[in-house]
């Protein structure tokens, strides 16, 4: 993978991580370089769900893809705020 293939992934996660925080009511306990990582993550395997059951590829926006990527990010989040949400309260903070 490519310099500019490793920052495009970068900057599509942290949109579709940010998508996904946004579809989620209230404040997550989390930080931008996890909202990353969740991001680039579903990014990943949305896409690779939508090619498995089979959403085409197209020159423009594959909206269906997107929404798999969202669905995806907004799980990750929560299930990482939650994490975070439950260390926090065995620690006593």
């Amino acid at each position: 993978m490519t310099v500019t293939g490793i920052l495009t992934a970068i900057v599509i996660g942290a949109i579709i991580g940010v998508l996904g925080r946004l579809v989620l009511p209230g404040r997550q306990p989390i930080g931008i370089l996890l909202t990353i990582g969740v991001g680039v993550l579903a990014a990943l395997v949305g896409t690779a769900i939508a090619q498995s059951v089979g959403v085409a590829t197209t020159d423009g926006i594959d909206w269906i893809e997107l929404v798999f990527q969202i669905g995806l990010a907004t799980a990750g989040v929560a299930a990482v705020a939650a994490f975070q949400r439950r260390n926090r309260g065995v620690r006593g903070h």
